[in-house]
């Protein structure tokens, strides 16, 4: 028998959409600084800014969707 936190918690699809955010939170950031690295011809630290940001963006949406799928 669920109780009532499984009930408003994460099921399946929603912890796929969560590694699908992160996911792209780091393949958009690699991109961004690939785009940069080309633009300013500075080889590895627009990619690992890049990396960076995205794993930082990638965690604050996780947390956002997180919190939120837990409250409702």
């Amino acid at each position: 028998m669920p109780d009532d936190a499984s009930a408003s918690g994460l099921r399946g699809r929603d912890l796929i959409g969560l590694g699908g955010v992160l996911t792209g939170a780091v393949v958009a950031g690699l991109v961004l600084g690939l785009l940069a690295d080309d633009a300013f011809d500075s080889s590895p630290v627009g990619v690992l800014v890049g990396i960076a940001l995205g794993i930082l963006a990638g965690c604050a949406a996780f947390v956002l969707r997180v919190r939120n799928a837990l409250r409702g």
